[in-house]
């Protein structure tokens, strides 16, 4: 069941269809409580969200709203959804065939469903997330020890964020930029900058960050794609670089230094 009126602060969450695309029979969002469900497919009920494309099963999911996230059921008999964090680099969950309510901790979520050999589309918010506070400055003892200690003011900086800019952009499966690119993408901030000392950075990353570096025979140019690979996996992971971050790469916002 899902509704178009009232105060989006009541629900919990918002789906949004693609404009071509009818919701029961009329446009616009749609919006469920907690604990309300939406079904979606081809042959969705009026107050679903009908997706007509040949290659969506008749009842292809439901989505149920829970609290201040959502939970995701694939009626589907042999396609995995997956389900995508747009703000995430890449971020994103699969919900294979016949798999029940399985929980998605998006705020800002698109899910893809194959059909017929296109790729799918709807957006769902949820807008309820809450955080709390994580403020321990009452707490006797000592503090605890940061998992990644990185000073956005030091040239590490800059290269790490210049590796994972292409993804941070919106392309989560694009090629790592060559040390090459680098040296040209740093050098607005960096006049001095230099294919070793990017390297050099590289390199310094990897240690710091504690990542296994690679054999210690292999040549750099070898080992530095794998090492790339690396800096760039945990750092979209564990948000140590976001996409507000590649303001270090323009220099009328930042003054790289180390």
């Amino acid at each position: 069941m899902a509704s178009e009126k009232g105060d989006n602060s009541v629900y919990s969450v918002i789906v949004v269809p693609p404009p071509h695309e009818s919701t029961g029979g009329h446009l616009g969002q749609l919006k469920i409580a907690d604990g309300e469900r939406l079904a979606f497919g081809r042959a969705a009920a009026d107050d679903g969200l009908t997706i007509a494309h040949e290659g969506v099963p008749r009842v292809a999911g439901e989505i149920t709203a829970h609290r201040n996230f959502w939970l995701l059921s694939n009626h589907s008999e042999d396609q995995t959804y997956v389900v995508e964090n747009p703000e995430g680099a890449g971020e994103h969950i699969k919900v294979a065939p016949g798999r029940m309510e399985a929980p998605v901790p998006f705020e800002f979520a698109r899910v893809v469903l194959p059909a017929a050999g296109d790729l799918l589309t709807f957006d769902v918010w949820a807008p309820r997330h809450t955080f709390a506070s994580i403020a321990r400055h009452t707490l006797a003892g000592d503090l605890t020890t940061p998992a990644f200690t990185l000073d956005r003011t030091k040239r590490y900086f800059a290269v790490l964020t210049a590796l994972c800019e292409p993804r941070l952009r919106g392309e989560p499966h694009a090629p790592l930029p060559a040390v090459e690119d680098l040296t040209e993408r740093l050098r607005p901030v960096w006049p001095t900058v230099s294919r070793s000392a990017v390297y050099w950075n590289i390199d310094y990353l990897s240690v710091k960050l504690r990542l296994r570096p690679g054999p210690d025979t292999a040549e750099p140019g070898h080992r530095v794609n794998g090492k790339k690979e690396l800096l760039v996996s945990l750092a979209l992971r564990f948000d140590l670089v976001r996409e507000d971050d590649l303001a270090v790469l323009t220099p009328a916002a930042s003054e790289v230094v180390r």
